[in-house]
């Protein structure tokens, strides 16, 4: 029987081991050296070529610069076992990332996702194989979207004239005669706001509980948040709480005016005054985060001290990650900006000035899926990106992602009560909603 440090001894070892053949393209040949410590028998620019991933031009980076070439063959870093892999260190990191809390739908191969698409038919796709197509094949006609659509991510987008979850059904009428029935009275199809099936149109509901939707009408022309001073789906605070609203239109108490009933006629300040007072340097009143009401402001949610200033211009929330932590656990929030302690650096402290990474290592880290340093959006520091300032939009990992694709409300990007990441709003603790406009917290904000 072994000793138990003896038998861990001997799984290392392996492990290493096989790390290290993984890293030996199958043409390797142990005749390329005659013997232990022998001269290469290939030449120096040989050997660099198999080093090379296939298109590198000569003087490009050997063992996608994770390794050494050793007689043609890549002997990858093993600082940290695992880590780099594959014949030519092309692989980084053994797992792949995760989709709605699971390992990819498909099987991970050199830290990407590979699809099941055994049949040849390339119907399961996406960074995560995600998108099974084969969820919109009609069971009777075996075709996709009954061959009256066309298929994307696994729903049906229907020709003219079709409907259905796999466009199985044909209208009774013209799309011609749909399309005008759907058409609202400025020109254009369900207002933008709903999709036109057979002449009626299905309007978006933006409440997440299913019941009725805040946006309806015959041609979805109605949309009950526009009476809204905050969108909140769960309160009376329709117009200010001082108006009714009729097809996404305030009528005001007497007493009160304004777009949305928020300005009372005892306020000495006209609503134009009132509004510009509570905008500061701001385009919005309030900052967009508070209620403004004869030229102060109340800023939401009540309670939450994050958010303040005469204008509610400082939104500390700004200063978390999507895990909550604040200036990354390196500096202070003042105002809705991290002060970084000495030693850190970056909009959120995340960025260390010292590296005990070499110049290699660091790149080899920020290469983006195609090989470009950074999506050729930024640059490389201590093995993560730092996205373009004058492109302020640009985020993500790799900086491969564009925050102008998350949903808007009020003209702010997430409604001011969400991060950005990478094009999907993620909400705020009480905020719910595709822009994060919906408030679902215990106290009316």
């Amino acid at each position: 029987m072994l000793p138990a440090g003896f038998r861990n001894v001997l799984l290392l070892a392996s492990s290493l081991l096989f790390a290290g053949l993984s890293a030996v393209p199958q043409s390797f040949s142990p005749s390329l050296r005659i013997g232990p410590g022998a001269a290469c028998r290939l030449s120096r620019a040989e050997s660099e070529r198999r080093c090379r991933a296939p298109g590198q031009p000569p003087g490009g980076a050997l063992c996608h610069g994770r390794g050494r070439c050793d007689c043609g063959v890549c002997i990858c870093h093993v600082s940290e076992p695992g880590v780099y892999f594959g014949p030519l260190c092309e692989c980084h990191e053994w797992v792949c990332e995760t989709y709605d809390g699971s390992t990819c739908a498909g099987t991970c191969h050199c830290g990407r996702c590979k699809c099941d698409n055994s049949d040849g038919n390339g119907l399961v796709y996406g960074k995560f194989c995600e998108c099974d197509d084969r969820e919109c094949i009609d069971d009777e006609t075996e075709e996709i979207c009954g061959g009256h659509g066309k298929c994307y991510c696994g729903n049906c987008y229907c020709e003219a004239g079709w409907h259905g979850d796999k466009c199985e059904f044909q209208c009774d009428i013209t799309p011609w005669e749909s399309k005008r029935r759907c058409t609202s009275p400025d020109g254009k199809i369900c207002s933008n706001r709903g999709i036109c099936v057979c002449g009626e149109c299905s309007c978006h509901d933006v409440d997440p509980t299913g019941d009725w939707g805040d946006i309806h009408g015959d041609t979805c022309e109605c949309d009950e948040r526009d009476c809204r001073a905050v969108y909140d789906r769960y309160s009376d605070d329709f117009c200010s709480g001082h108006g009714q609203c009729n097809c996404g239109r305030c009528d005001c108490k007497v007493g009160w005016y304004g777009k949305k009933c928020e300005h009372p006629n005892s306020c000495p300040l006209s609503a134009e005054e009132s509004i510009k007072k509570c905008q500061g340097s701001s385009d919005l009143p309030c900052s967009g985060r508070g209620k403004c009401e004869c030229g102060k402001c109340t800023c939401y949610p009540p309670g939450d001290r994050r958010v303040y200033g005469r204008t509610c211009e400082c939104d500390n929330r700004r200063c978390e990650d999507l895990d909550g932590v604040i200036c990354g656990g390196h500096g202070t929030c003042s105002c809705g900006r991290c002060v970084c302690e000495k030693g850190w650096f970056g909009k959120l402290c995340q960025h260390p000035r010292k590296c005990n990474m070499t110049e290699e290592q660091s790149k080899s880290l920020c290469e983006s899926a195609d090989g470009i340093l950074c999506s050729g959006k930024g640059s490389c520091h201590c093995g993560k990106c730092i996205c373009s300032a004058e492109e302020w939009y640009i985020s993500g990992e790799f900086c491969d992602c564009d925050d102008r694709d998350c949903d808007k409300h009020d003209g702010l990007i997430c409604t001011g009560n969400g991060i950005c990441s990478c094009g999907n709003c993620e909400c705020w603790d009480g905020w719910n909603g595709n822009a994060c406009e919906i408030w679902l917290g215990t106290e009316y904000p």
